[in-house]
């Protein structure tokens, strides 16, 4: 083949720029080439970092810095604010490539099975955290009325829930929020925030950084109860061959034993406290009910039958982000992934869904860091040219760069592009310059689409 190997990527976020990379940096790429295009439905890249990610996490932001150097090799182009499959299908796509890697990760909350879950006043985290990270498709309020507030999960995500809710909206003016999520945290009438994890503080899965950033906030009072510092057998285990765990441990252990200050928030992390209920009266959460659970000696809980109940008028579950499935990919709606197998995705045959592939979150499931997705588009992009080389892709009908214009052009797409999210950074910039910011985010999408200059 002399033309460059023609490869679709769906999702901007980490893991389609991490494949992008890793195909440039593969033989492939010198002779014949690599031509690149990404596909993404918000009219801005990096997809979690951007809208994921807790706006005072700039350590993290800085991943952005990485994931920008590869978007500027001229071997890829970006086309942001077009939809799979509304604008267009894998059918269309695979007439222009010759192959499709899907790397839309994962945006939805993970359903939680109790009672009382779908009171007024029980949320799902990660439409809050959209919410305060300015995605334009949610609403542009968020209700903030209740004193008492609890988080259901022991993650990162549950970290950075608790903390926006506990922190003031002036300790977040720096960052780049924009105004209808600062005017919403400044009317923020959260005092206390629980947290509740089921096991126990060995099976948290904090990082150790991101917690104890939890205790640099002048405002927040981190508080943690000695009894729930209990281990097992397994939890020994765990804390032995895991050294991020035994940090955590560690620093929970340290908030048990010191004296309570007096920080105005209050945020308390509950260990072996299992959601059994939410509690309701009149249509809208009033309280939450947790089952006391034990250590069985393998690190793992079982209830005690011994029941509590909390004083809470709101409710977060962060138990864990669900990807969305993809029309005409498999789909296993267990664990809410695409079917693959080293990134090959696998019809219900058993056979190779041709020249079609996966990664990221949508891939494996939403656990790890960001840089995890990294080993996934190196394997994912090692079996595309596997099958390259071995003449197992389909050849694309149009492979010319320019017919994707053109058919985007003919369905009247207005799309974003690399050069627009240079006009859109620049523009957010100007923004925030005049208050000693970095950048106020644009939240609408017609406004992004015209910083742009779709």
């Amino acid at each position: 083949m002399s033309r460059p190997l023609r490869v679709a990527i769906v999702g901007a976020g980490p893991a389609g720029i991490y494949a992008a990379d890793a195909l440039l940096k593969s033989e492939t790429a010198a002779d014949p080439g690599v031509s690149i295009d990404l596909f993404e439905r918000m009219p801005a890249p990096f997809g979690l970092i951007r809208y994921g990610v807790a706006p005072d996490h700039p350590r993290i932001k800085g991943i952005v810095t990485a994931l920008h150097q590869v978007l500027d090799k001229p071997q890829i182009r970006l086309f942001g604010n077009v939809d799979y499959p509304n604008d267009l299908s894998l059918d269309d796509l695979r007439a222009f490539y010759d192959a499709v890697i899907f790397s839309t990760g994962a945006m939805a909350d993970r359903a939680l099975d109790i009672p009382g879950i779908d009171l007024d006043g029980s949320y799902g985290a990660a439409d809050f955290v959209s919410w305060y990270d300015g995605h334009p498709d949610v609403p542009r309020t968020w209700p903030l009325t209740a004193e008492k507030v609890a988080v259901l999960g022991v993650g990162n995500v549950a970290l950075d829930v608790a903390r926006v809710l506990a922190k003031t909206a002036d300790e977040l003016l720096p960052t780049e929020i924009p105004p209808n999520v600062y005017d919403g945290l400044k009317a923020n009438k959260a005092l206390e925030i629980h947290v509740f994890g089921r096991r126990g503080p060995a099976q948290a899965k904090f990082s150790p950084m991101e917690l104890r950033e939890l205790d640099h906030s002048p405002n927040i009072e981190v508080i943690v109860d000695p009894e729930d510092i209990d281990y097992d057998e397994g939890s020994i285990a765990t804390r032995r061959g895991n050294k991020q765990a035994d940090m955590v441990a560690k620093t929970l252990e340290n908030w048990a034993i010191r004296d309570i200050g007096d920080r105005p928030h209050k945020l308390f992390l509950h260990f072996f406290e299992s959601p059994a209920e939410i509690l309701g009266e009149d249509g809208k959460v009033v309280g939450l009910r947790t089952e006391r659970t034990a250590l069985d000696g393998t690190g793992n809980v079982k209830g005690t039958g011994t029941f509590k109940d909390w004083d809470v008028t709101a409710v977060y579950r962060a138990v864990g982000y669900l990807s969305e499935s993809l029309p005409k990919l498999p789909w296993d709606l267990a664990s809410g992934t695409v079917p693959d197998q080293g990134g090959r995705v696998i019809e219900e045959s058993g056979e190779h869904l041709s020249s079609t592939y996966v990664t990221g979150w949508i891939r494996r499931g939403p656990v790890g860091l960001i840089g995890h997705t990294k080993g996934d588009a190196n394997e994912t992009v090692a079996n595309l040219l596997a099958d390259h080389a071995a003449g197992r892709l389909q050849t694309p009908v149009s492979p010319a760069p320019e017919a994707v214009d053109a058919f985007l052009a003919e369905r009247n797409v207005r799309f974003t592009t690399w050069e627009g999210w240079y006009r859109l950074d620049a523009a957010e910039k100007a923004l925030g310059e005049p208050q000693g910011r970095e950048r106020v985010k644009i939240v609408e999408r017609e406004d992004m689409l015209k910083a742009s200059g779709a």
